[in-house]
This record gives structure tokens, sequence and C-alpha cells, in this order.
């Protein structure tokens, strides 16, 4: 197996974008040799491994920092899970909500909002009849919410937080929110965090993370192709 390419850290979006037409087509297998790596036999237990191995070949430079994928451009990267119908097939994870110290929190300074500034979208074939390294890499497309998007993320954001603020974090649900929602994100019910009660008190709960609703990313996908077509 050839060893891993180091891929330099792009210096304008035109060089993301540069580097991302040159995998967009790969497949799986192909990109797990051109990055020196094995392809899992599964994603049951290598869920993140598609993103991470798409990090690499991009140039990204956070790692786990809490920073922009692309900290230099200020770009998020997003893979995009599609169906055999090209759409969205999940959820996408944003980022982890605050539970703790939330008060003098905005949307403005919001980690959310920081996330979904600027957003490299790459999507990937995921449908189950597709065998793993058959599974292509689409194109990629540059993206930031319109101010209509961003208002109705800023209203959800709003909405959400204000549950968790004043304790009622147990209270929110899947059918809270317009485009984003919370949900709970571990990999097991033993792994707790702590919050505040609509008391006050301290309480565990598993720990939660903001996820952009497939109608959202749907409409991403629609007015990309719809503009350049």
């Amino acid at each position: 197996m050839p060893p891993k390419q180091q891929i330099s850290a792009p210096r304008s979006e035109s060089e993301l974008l540069a580097n991302a037409r040159r995998i967009a087509g790969l497949t799986l297998a192909q990109l797990a040799e051109r990055a020196g790596t094995a392809l899992p036999d599964s994603f049951h237990n290598a869920k993140g491994w598609v993103g991470q191995i798409i990090e690499q070949q991009l140039g990204a430079t956070a790692s786990n920092l809490p920073e922009p994928d692309f900290q230099y451009l200020g770009v998020e990267l997003k893979t995009l899970p599609l169906n055999r119908q090209g759409l969205p097939q999940e959820t996408t994870y944003v980022c982890t909500v605050p539970l703790l110290d939330n008060e003098g929190l905005h949307w403005e300074n919001s980690w959310v909002r920081r996330k979904l500034q600027r957003v490299l979208w790459v999507p990937v074939e995921a449908d189950k009849q597709i065998p793993l390294p058959q599974r292509r890499i689409g194109t990629a497309l540059l993206w930031s919410p319109t101010p209509p998007q961003e208002a109705i993320l800023r209203q959800d954001w709003e909405e959400l937080m204000e549950l968790i603020v004043t304790g009622r974090l147990e209270q929110i649900s899947a059918r809270h929110g317009t485009w984003l929602q919370i949900r709970p994100k571990a990999a097991n019910a033993k792994a707790l965090c702590t919050t505040y009660d609509a008391d006050g008190r301290p309480a565990e709960t598993l720990p939660r993370g903001f996820y952009l609703r497939t109608a959202f990313t749907r409409t991403i996908l629609n007015d990309h192709y719809a503009n350049h077509s």
C-alpha cells in the first residue's frame, strides 16, 4: 500500500475547490488507495472514516480543534451521504449543544453560526445496496446561508437554547426546529454529562448535538444544481 500523501492546506477557496475536484468521481476504494489506508469492511465501527479521509485529501488543518476544518479560510467540511435517488440520507451533525455556561450566548457568537457561515459540502454515495468499495465521491459545492435561511436557523437556535437555559432540555423532541434540531449524541447511554433542570439543580443527561434536517440539506442541493444547470 502506498504511503499517505501529504496534502498542503489550501490557501484560497479556489484551491480548495480544485482539491475537491481531484477526488470527485473516485470510488471509496480509490480514495483509500490514494490516501494509503485500508477501506473498512463496514462503517459500523468506523462511522467517521469517509469524513476523515476526505479531510486529509483536501488539506484540512483543524483536526479536533474547535475551529472550522479549513482554519485559514474559515470553511467547514461536511460530507453529505446520499441515497440512490441522490437525496440526503440522514441528518447532518453541526456541533455539540452547550448544556452549561450558556446564558450569555447569542446567535451571533454561537458555534452553530460559525460552523455554518461557509461550508464545503461533499456528497458521497451511501445507499446500502451499493458495496462500500464502489460508492463514489460527488462534486463538492461551497455554500453560505442566504439571509432568509439564516433567519430560520437563528429562530430555531434561539427557541432551542431558550428551552435549555430554562431547564427544559428533556422537553425537546425531534419535532422542535424547522431546519435545526437537537438530538442525543453519545456512543452509549452511560456517556452522561451535567446540565440543570427547571429548578436550577444539577442533572445528569446524555450529551446533545445540533443537527440539520434532511429537508434543509435537500434545499441546498436543489438550489445549487438549479443555479448551475
